[in-house]
């Protein structure tokens, strides 16, 4: 029988993490969105051998606010690079994760943490936000020059993160190292194997489990002591899903804004121009949503068809598996006019760096709202003439669009 599903209107492999080693394919994704925006994808030996690609942002949204259709939970919701054995084995260790998990599930675990990230608990703590602000640009000039992800990016979610959650300030380096080779699998940079990346897991579920420990001896008011206390089906968390919740909270509350970071200063060097206008007017709002945009630090996650279902004229069968890319979606020119264009003073900016809404929008986003605002506009104040000295290099990844190096001089 010929298989009729439309294919990638271009030479890519989007499974290849070598696709991305050197930025994003956007000249491919405008050819993607514009003559097969949900196309099917071969992936030989895969579950299904193969999955959708849905890179418009109109169907990302779709996508994402169907839960009850697109399932996180079904095949998780990290797109596979192994075999089909190799991923159910791995689907069976990360569905405690709440980025695997389906409503109701996912609503009744996302709520345990939902009131240390609401807009008034963020604002009591962007003054000490600022601190953490001051004394990283203090440093850095003091340095003179270096490496902007290390010394500035990378500090204020980990200082962040580390406050919120409860783990003491000078363990951050560890939960750095933790998160790289986590994250980084890919990378050789980073880690030798993706066994090494369950290395890194277990040694943080060890370092989660101690902290845990001293909690129960000396309740705080961290995320920590909410998650010992929280009542889940009559009972509490189990070892497991603390763990995972632990897991999940320290990666995705660092990585990501990390690189959010690193991409803004990136775009402010290639366009010094919007630098000026930054430093002059500091349109705050604006420029971060931009940032944010730009940077859109994860390129894709993925859904399994529970149903079938129609998206984009395509027929999407139910079993099927759907990867839903932001990275192209919000370079979408019908939803984001002048997409490629980097502005700080764009207005009504509908980007989908967040997730396209429905259950799993980011838990994190008014963090990562107040850490860029704070830091840029520290940056922006102390250091206005921060100059880059060398090319920035990418992280080979086709899940994070992440920078590990960017050479930077602080001060003239």
């Amino acid at each position: 029988m010929t298989d009729t599903r439309p294919r990638c209107p271009v030479d890519i492999d989007l499974i290849d993490p070598d696709t991305f080693e050197d930025g994003l394919p956007l000249a491919q994704f405008a050819v993607m969105r514009e003559q097969a925006p949900v196309f099917w994808h071969p992936q030989p030996g895969s579950w299904g051998d193969g999955f959708w690609v849905v890179t418009r942002h109109a169907d990302v949204v779709e996508v994402s606010r169907l839960p009850e259709v697109f399932s996180s939970y079904e095949r998780g919701a990290l797109l596979s690079t192994g075999s089909e054995q190799d991923e159910d084995q791995a689907l069976q260790m990360t569905r405690l994760l709440m980025l695997n998990m389906d409503p109701p599930e996912h609503s009744q675990l996302r709520n345990i943490v939902q009131r240390a990230f609401t807009p008034r608990t963020i604002r009591a703590l962007e003054s000490r936000l600022q601190e953490f602000a001051d004394d990283i640009v203090d440093r850095a000039l003091a340095k003179g020059e270096g490496d902007f992800v290390k010394d500035v990016a990378a500090e204020l979610p980990l200082l962040a993160i580390c406050e919120l959650i409860g783990i003491p300030a000078e363990d951050r380096i560890k939960i750095f190292d933790l998160s790289n080779r986590l994250i980084g699998f890919d990378d050789p940079e980073f880690a030798t194997s993706v066994d090494d990346a369950h290395l890194a897991s277990m040694e943080m579920y060890g370092y989660a489990n101690e902290l845990a420990e001293q909690r129960q001896k000396e309740p705080r008011e961290d995320i920590i002591t909410r998650l010992l206390q929280a009542e889940v089906d009559g009972g509490s968390l189990t070892v497991e899903q603390f763990d995972v919740f632990f897991l999940l909270l320290s990666v995705a509350g660092n990585e990501t804004t990390r690189n959010a970071i690193t991409h803004g200063m990136h775009a402010f060097f290639q366009s010094p121009e919007q630098w000026e206008v930054f430093k002059k007017e500091r349109p705050l709002d604006t420029a971060v949503e931009e940032i944010i945009r730009w940077g859109t630090p994860v390129i894709q996650f993925q859904r399994t068809a529970l149903s079938d279902y129609e998206l984009a004229g395509q027929q999407i069968a139910k079993g099927d598996r759907v990867a839903i890319y932001y990275s192209a979606a919000n370079r979408d020119e019908t939803a984001l006019p002048d997409a490629d264009r980097f502005d700080v003073r764009r207005a009504d900016n509908e980007h989908i760096a967040f997730g396209g809404g429905g259950p799993h929008f980011c838990l994190g986003a008014n963090l990562a709202r107040a850490e860029i605002r704070i830091l840029f506009d520290t940056i922006a104040d102390r250091m206005p003439d921060i100059a880059q000295t060398g090319e920035p290099r990418m992280l080979r990844s086709a899940f994070i669009n992440g920078i590990k190096e960017l050479p930077v001089r602080y001060a003239p």
